[in-house]
């Protein structure tokens, strides 16, 4: 049986999974995602090459870090992961300009620990300050480790096209608009934003809508006001979309929050 446990805490979110048979979509999140392993092996494909996660594998992606995720066999596999805004991650690392993380998968028990300790502490509802002692404790590992580098950021184009999507989310994606502001042509255009994104223009579109309605979800408790506001055709558009990159519907994510 597949299980997939969104909580929030702190502006923390922890996710408890287990599954057999699902997939992944490639997609990217926003934030940091930080996860361990508990039960078998987890692959994905990251950055042009397959990446698998044994037992007590730490797994470390940064901010619009396209990925799929698989189980290796039908034996399946357990895990749990944080995502953290990376506004919040480089306030406590006191740090001004966003980091990458330098290796994918690491095998780190200490890191390990409070990964687990934090997102334990979210899934069981504990404390917010409790869980923002913890998360302090977590990016303490990354100070006392080189598990960070400095981050080379997108070129100028790619964040103009970027700023033009942000602007449309509630519209369709034109892509003859944006490549007109861009003086290229719209093959150059989607072969440069993948070159740098490691994800298409309309895979990064539908990303980004899919995020803001889990946003509005989150704020106003409405599915429905999430699909009109993000032009999802109705809620199956959205809930299929929304399990593809989320493991569960929109209305199941919602249930969470309550």
């Amino acid at each position: 049986m597949n299980k997939f446990i969104y909580k929030k805490s702190a502006g923390i979110t922890a996710l408890s999974a287990s599954f057999t048979d699902f997939k992944y979509k490639k997609h990217a999140h926003k934030e940091y995602a930080l996860g361990v392993t508990l039960r078998g092996i987890q692959q994905y494909n990251l950055d042009g090459s397959l990446q698998s996660s044994y037992q007590n594998g730490v797994m470390l992606f940064n901010p619009e870090q396209p990925h799929d995720g698989m189980a290796y066999d039908k034996s399946g596999i357990d895990y749990v992961m944080l995502y953290i805004e990376p506004i919040l991650f480089l306030e406590i690392l006191e740090k001004k300009d966003i980091l990458c993380f330098s290796s994918p998968i690491v095998y780190n028990y200490r890191l390990e620990q409070r990964i687990l300790s934090l997102s334990n502490a979210i899934l069981r509802g504990n404390d917010e300050a409790l869980c923002s002692e913890l998360l302090l404790s977590l990016t303490d590992s990354f100070i006392q480790t080189n598990l960070c580098i400095s981050y080379k950021k997108d070129c100028a184009l790619i964040r103009k096209a970027k700023d033009i999507i942000h602007c449309n989310l509630e519209n369709i994606l034109r892509l003859d608009d944006i490549c007109k502001e861009l003086d290229l042509s719209k093959f150059q255009f989607i072969r440069l934003f993948k070159a740098n994104t490691g994800i298409s223009p309309y895979q990064y579109f539908l990303n980004c809508k899919v995020e803001l309605a889990k946003q509005l979800i989150e704020k106003n408790k409405d599915i429905y006001s999430a699909v009109a506001k993000y032009g999802f055709v109705d809620l199956t558009h959205l809930n299929k979309h929304f399990k593809s990159i989320y493991g569960i519907t929109a209305f199941e994510y919602m249930s969470h929050l309550n």
